[in-house]
């Protein structure tokens, strides 16, 4: 066997229209603006000048016709000699001196056909003949003598147009023929002149409609190029918040406005990330400072053979596991904040019974506050949310009220309606802190001392906001003191 390879084998042909598509798609937008602009206005450049054509065409010939039929009709021909066979022996002889009666004078471009005898008369001044067709003999058999019109040409090649009629000498004579033409060649000029000026005026249109559909196209996609400009500046920088110029209000308009919000949202987002971590850090370094200061304390006691005494000791270990405890809660805070800030977007969302959880969630303070008393009232309520989430956030605002509320103090918890409303006794909150307390580890400069991370009332605003509430914080509205937190969700008594 012979050990040559075979021959490779030829790409696949592609049929041209998917060349031409490929093409097509090859080109950059603004290419494809002007092409399908132009192209549109070509079609329509030509189809205007084809239809003027057509109009003007049919016009003219129609004014032919109408001065070819207001022709004069003899009423009777007299032929007094034999007449040729053909046009062309006819014109070359002018033999028969045929007398046209009645209907006025005989036009000059006239013959006389008499089908039976088989001859061409040509009157004596006649200085053209006329073709014949195979079909002209078939005149005879028109009904009524109606005429017919019909192109023709001359025997030198002129174009015509030519009228048939039929006249009747008697009831013993034969019928003849009478053909009177009209020379055409100036129409055929006339077309052909203006159909060079429409095809003209249609390449200057072409032309004019590329170039002004490249300024179209440059023109609208000015945005689009701000537009590029800006992704690629931030893109090429990571500097987000860029915005474009916006004019009108079209589709570019709306697509600008769409990429300014974006721009924004991610501004927004990346400045909401970078204040989180900063706010982590310094919350997270205090209690990592004084967590490394207890742990420095019990290693250099040992290393010294010094040891603390034992009350020492076990403060030592309790701060430590209150740091630890402070810190675990802390990070599971942070990673409840880490989760999308979009409403109903949680993959745990389920009906969850509202009033259950704010039983359970009342039950876990009175073991934060054991000195207060707990005042309840909860109406059967479900909602379509995370039930871990909404647990935590009513846990959230109980455990805000514990923490305020004076020894003894008392807590209202009421859920009516799908409103939950938690109020305590305590000092209230002064009304120009009101617009900050849902904000991420912002706290009150009256309560810095007291243990927490300002995280507790973001985690509830989130959680109210996924299962589509609203919450809010304000002074007891009976004039008393203390705070009333109000949380509204949707849902209804029954689990449906």
């Amino acid at each position: 066997m012979s050990n040559i390879p075979p021959p490779p084998l030829a790409p696949p042909r592609t049929s041209r229209p998917r060349r031409l598509a490929h093409w097509f798609r090859s080109r950059s937008l603004r290419s494809r603006l002007t092409f399908l602009s132009a192209a549109a206005v070509a079609v329509a450049i030509a189809l205007s000048a084809l239809a003027c054509w057509f109009i003007v065409e049919r016009q003219l010939y129609n004014q032919v016709r109408t001065e070819l039929l207001s022709a004069p009709q003899p009423r009777g021909v007299t032929l007094h000699v034999p007449c040729p066979a053909t046009p062309e022996a006819a014109l070359q002889q002018v033999q028969a001196t045929p007398e046209a009666t009645g209907g006025g004078p005989v036009p000059r471009d006239t013959q006389y056909i008499v089908a039976d005898q088989a001859m061409v008369c040509l009157p004596p001044n006649a200085t053209r003949a006329i073709v014949l067709q195979k079909d002209d003999t078939q005149a005879f058999r028109l009904k009524g003598g109606q005429a017919i019109i019909r192109d023709g040409r001359y025997t030198n090649g002129d174009p015509a147009m030519v009228r048939l009629s039929m006249v009747r000498n008697g009831p013993a004579a034969p019928p003849v023929l009478v053909m009177v033409a009209t020379p055409t060649q100036s129409v055929e000029d006339s077309l052909q002149g203006l159909a060079i000026l429409l095809g003209a005026v249609s390449v200057g249109g072409i032309l004019l409609a590329a170039i002004a559909g490249r300024l179209v196209a440059h023109s609208s996609l000015k945005p689009v190029d701000q537009l590029t400009d800006a992704v690629e500046h931030i893109a090429r920088t990571e500097e987000v918040g860029s915005t474009i110029p916006v004019h009108g209000d079209d589709e570019i308009a709306r697509l600008s406005t769409s990429f300014n919000s974006m721009s924004t949202a991610l501004a927004n987002s990346r400045e909401r990330q970078t204040r989180l971590i900063a706010d982590a850090g310094h919350e997270l370094r205090t209690p990592l400072t004084s967590l490394r200061t207890n742990v420095d304390l019990l290693i250099r006691s040992n290393d010294t053979g010094r040891p603390l005494p034992p009350a020492t000791k076990t403060k030592l270990l309790g701060n430590l596991k209150a740091q630890m405890q402070e810190l675990t809660v802390l990070i599971g805070d942070l990673l409840q904040l880490s989760r999308p800030d979009t409403p109903k977007a949680g993959p745990n969302l389920t009906v969850v019974a509202l009033h259950e959880i704010a039983q359970r969630a009342v039950e876990r303070a009175k073991l934060r506050g054991p000195g207060l008393v707990f005042e309840t009232a909860a109406e059967p309520w479900f909602v379509h949310g995370d039930a871990a989430g909404l647990e935590r956030a009513v846990i959230n605002l109980l455990d805000n009220a514990v923490k305020y509320s004076p020894p003894g103090g008392t807590i209202d918890v009421r859920l009516r309606q799908g409103v939950l409303t938690v109020r305590d006794h305590g000092p209230g909150i002064p009304p120009d802190e009101l617009q900050y307390v849902f904000d991420r580890f912002w706290r009150s400069p009256s309560s810095r001392q007291l243990p927490g991370s300002g995280l507790g009332l973001s985690i509830v605003a989130q959680s109210v906001r996924e299962a589509g509430g609203s919450v809010s914080l304000g002074p007891a509205g009976d004039g008393g003191p203390g705070a009333l937190a109000t949380v509204r969700l949707p849902g209804g008594p029954t689990p449906e």
